[in-house]
Parts: C-alpha cells; structure tokens; sequence
C-alpha cells in the first residue's frame, strides 16, 4: 500500500529572472513499510523532496500525499530527522525528548511520559547521559538524541534528511546499524536521503537516484538478505555489482569533464628549485627515500605529565609516490602531516625531504587542508596568485599568471578565475585550495583530508581532479584520510596507523593498482576489494579502543622497510 505520492510534482523557488527550478515532473510512490533511499548531488533538489513529505514546503505543481489526504502542513504521523541537530541547549537528554513528547501527547501520565523518554533514550545508548545537556555531548551522541526524539513521537513514516552526514566514518556507520535496527523493530516507513552509495546500500529496499535537473533517475533494488554486514558485503558479489552500478550511473549524470585547458606552463623556475614543468625534468639530490620519517615522535606537556602522541613513526617514500594515511579519529594522522609540513615542532627524531632536515614550513611542502583557507574577498585568480607571486621571483607578471591559470583551469575553474571566494561552494572553493597547492610546484603535497566537508558525490569529483592533476605532475604526496576507497584510488602504499595515544604504523599495503586510476575502472578490477578488505580488516581490529600490539625489533623494522 502506498503510503506518500507524488503527482507530477515540480517546485521552484523565486520569480521571473530569479526563479530557481529545483524539483521537475516527480512522480513517486512510498510503500508501507519500505525503507527508500534517494540518492544524488547536492543541489538536486534532495532536501526540497523531504521538506515536501515533511509538510514543510509546498509543490509549485502538482501533489504530495499522505494516506490519499493532500499535505499542506507537518504532523506527527511524519516524524523528521535533519542533518543538524536542533536540540535546546538548556535542557538535558531527556528533557529534549520530553519536549516532544508533550507536544504530541498532551494528555499523557507523567509516570507514562517518564517512561516513554527511558524507552527511545535506551534505544539508542544514551541512558547514561541521560541527565547531560547538548554541550557535553559528542557529534554522534547529540544525533542520536535527535534520533530518539523523532521516535518518541511515535511516527508512522520516518523522515530522515541527511542524518549520518556530519559525523565521522565509525560514529556514522554505527549510528546507521542502529537506525536500521530501529526500522526492523518498528517496521516503520523510511525514507532517507544520503549521498553515501554504501550507505544506502546497508540500509535500502529501494534507491532512487536524483538527477542534478531536479528530476528523478534510475531505479535499483536492493536484494541483500538483511541483516547486512558492511565488513562482509564486501565480498558479496550482488553488493559488488550494485555499487558499480549505482556508482556508475551517478557518475554518468552528475561528474562532468571540467578538466579541459588551453593554457600550458612557462619555462620558470620556483625559488626552491622545483622546475614548473613535469616531474620527469626535475633534478633532486636523491630518489629514494626522497622523504624519510626516522624515529619520528610528538610528546605534548600535559598538567598529569607528558602525552606521547605518535610514538617511533619510521617510513622511507620515494620522490614520486603517494601515500595515503590512513587510521581511526585520534591516531596522530594530522599531527603526522603537520609535523612535515614544519608546522608543528617534532618532539624526537627527524624529518628529511630530499636530504636535508624539515625545520618550519616552506612553500617546497604545501599543504590542502579540510577546509581550504581562502581569503573571501580575493578572487580564486588571487588567491592563487598570493604563493605563486612569492615561490616564481625571476618570472614576469605574465608568466605568473600562466602558472596561475594553467592550474585553475585543471581543476576546472576556467570561467570561474575572477569569482570571489565568498560566492564559491565549499567543493569549488576547495578546487582553489587544490589548484593553489600545486601552482607552488612543491616538492612535496600534504592533504589533510581535503575532501573531508565535502559530500560523498563532490568527493569524488575533487578525487577525479586531483589524479588528473597529480598525473601531470608526479609531486610526491602525502593525503590523510578515514575514507578507505579514497585511501586505495589516490594511493601506490596505503599506511595504517594504530590507535592513539602512542600511535605508529600498524601496517602498510602496496597498491598494485594500474595508473591512470578511475572509480568506475578500480570497481571493475579483480584485485580492487581484495585491497579494500585489507584495509577493512586492520581498521575493524582497532575499531573499539585496542591499544597497538607490542611489536619485535625484527617487525619493526620490517614495517619501516616497507
């Protein structure tokens, strides 16, 4: 039985020249009982659609209902889920949820209120927080009281817009297992927007992909025998074959090739003595262990005595490779990379890139942070020019901007050089950020997870950009990520790292993958999940809190040899 439809829904926002067309001709039907995942871009109308089934927008054409009756306003048969937490403040756990629970039960008992609060609380894990207000808890925590808030309302339908999102990869993945535990207890109607394929994949009886026009796309079952596993769906040859379909389908409608350029680099030579063009006419002082990690440690002062943080961080990369980093939340991957980028002092041991000593920064090493730092005012043209200006000093003017233009055109920012900064999405602005890291033709590139505030769709367009690029260049790189498939596409060694504190390599992984490397392509390779499930098996090993396995000088030593 259908439950919400859509009739050839369209919604705009705006008048005239300033109407925006964000949702077209939508024809759906949500069944009883089904768990729906709608999958795309941001910007194709997802949330618009939920706001829709919440009552919280109404269609410009067309109509949406509920149960035959036409919707025009929210109710609590339709309980919401946003990706932002919107808990009060000055009320506890429980206090948020009885909140709710008043409004939609007027006329309940206390003692029956009492209860029902203890009940969804316990249900998702927080009675022990259950007298803590909103800033003392953690992302996941304060989610999972948005969780329980929704379910103490005692909703037919389940709308949950983009919940997991803001969290990180293990606090999302477990707070999914408890959603669909939920769903199953409860048989409650769902539907969830994402843009994580796997995601939808672990949770859905249906997806539906939606297209950037606003209009919606593919259909695909989802016939997993529940319950579904993620560490174990990997080697499921039905889940294989759906996330390549799925992934490539996205793929094909939503990434387009905005890499095309006409500019080609200058003969100029930066003042660290990296030549502009193309690796292969760079002339180092060494090849091999081009960049050596020996020893390396970072000790922080604590008021209960010194914390060690990374702790004997050996591994030797030759000029050329990239290197993924990859570990749980608080493993020292970041401090790892700034501690290479001169930014913070190394507490014991020592860094060389091409022989000499790391000791402060340097725009040989230039770094792309999670969030690109760009100076709003300036244009993308600017903010590039700000580094190449310094790094070229023995270049004209015009040469400079050639650098400048060659690289933000690789990363398909040609008709947007002279937008501000300020006007830009967070996926465009990190595009600057990439294309401004190598305009510096550094010796070395470090990626602090890059792509980390971006949604799962952008991420990988920027990966596609960022191979593309890196493909003309060769620089050596580091890139510290949570993401396994993005830790294993960018990668030739994917480096794992134990749980802190004390943290060091737990284990490394030659990625024996072919060059140039596609999503679409690694999907379809026999070799690619046999990489992912190494990388799957250590992170599941360290996934609760163990602490690293003392290790023998001999394993030590092979691991720095790797």
């Amino acid at each position: 039985m259908s439950v919400l439809e859509f009739k050839n829904v369209s919604k705009s926002f705006g008048h005239g020249t300033a109407r925006t067309d964000v949702l077209n001709g939508i024809n759906l039907s949500v069944q009883e009982g089904e768990f729906l995942v709608l999958l795309g871009f941001s910007g194709s109308g997802k949330t618009t659609l939920i706001n829709l089934m919440a009552g919280l927008e109404t269609p410009t054409k067309g109509s949406v209902t509920y149960r035959g009756d036409e919707i025009t306003s929210p109710g609590p048969e339709r309980g919401v889920i946003f990706q932002s937490y919107s808990l009060m403040p000055w009320l506890t756990v429980g206090g948020n949820v009885a909140l709710a629970i008043d409004t939609v039960f007027p006329g309940m008992s206390k003692a029956d209120k009492d209860a029902k609060v203890a009940h969804y609380i316990n249900m998702v894990g927080l009675s022990h927080a259950i007298h803590r207000r909103p800033a003392e808890l953690s992302g996941g925590m304060r989610q999972r009281v948005n969780v329980a808030r929704a379910l103490a309302m005692d909703p037919e339908v389940l709308l949950l817009d983009e919940p997991l999102s803001a969290l990180d990869a293990l606090t999302r993945a477990n707070l999914a297992d408890e959603i669909e535990a939920i769903w199953d207890a409860d048989k409650k109607t769902c539907v969830l927007i994402t843009n994580d394929v796997d995601e939808a994949i672990l949770l859905a009886d249906r997806i539906i992909a939606l297209n950037p026009d606003g209009t919606l796309g593919e259909e695909f079952s989802v016939t997993i025998p529940r319950p579904r596993d993620r560490t174990a769906m990997n080697n499921d040859e039905g889940f294989k074959r759906l996330r390549a379909d799925v992934t490539t389908y996205l793929m094909d409608v939503g990434i387009q090739a905005k890499i095309e350029g006409v500019k080609t680099l200058p003969n100029v030579t930066p003042i660290h003595g990296v030549p502009t063009a193309l690796a292969d006419a760079g002339k180092t002082l060494t090849e091999e262990r081009f960049l050596d990690f020996s020893q390396l440690h970072k000790v922080y002062p604590t008021p209960k005595g010194p914390l060690t943080v990374v702790e004997d961080f050996n591994l030797k990369i030759n000029k050329g490779e990239f290197i993924s980093l990859i570990g749980h939340s608080g493993c020292g991957k970041s401090t790892v990379l700034t501690m290479a980028a001169g930014l913070n002092p190394i507490s014991k041991g020592a860094i060389k890139l091409d022989k000499k000593h790391v000791e402060g920064a340097d725009p040989e090493r230039a770094v792309v942070f999670q969030s690109p730092n760009l100076f709003p005012w300036l244009s993308a043209r600017e903010n590039c020019a700000i580094g190449v200006d310094k790094v070229y000093p023995k270049a004209s003017q015009a040469e400079r901007q050639d650098v400048v233009e060659y690289y933000l055109e690789r990363v398909g920012l040609a008709d947007a050089m002279d937008k501000p900064a300020s006007s830009m999405s967070n996926g465009m602005q990190q595009r600057v950020g990439i294309a401004r890291a190598f305009a510096l033709s550094p010796k070395l590139l470090l990626l602090d997870e890059p792509f980390g505030m971006l949604d799962s769709l952008t991420r990988w367009e920027l990966q596609e950009v960022l191979m593309e690029v890196w493909s003309r260049t060769k620089v050596t790189a580091i890139c510290v990520t949570h993401d396994v498939d993005e830790a294993i596409l960018l990668a030739d060694r994917v480096v794992m790292m134990t749980n802190g504190p004390q943290a060091t390599i737990g284990k490394i992984t030659n990625v024996d993958l072919p060059r140039p490397r596609t999503r679409k392509a690694l999907l379809e390779h026999p070799d690619y999940y046999a990489y992912r499930q190494e990388v799957l098996d250590f992170l599941e090993e360290y996934e609760h809190g163990a602490k690293p396995k003392p290790k023998t000088s001999e394993a030590k030593a092979d691991i720095a040899a790797e």
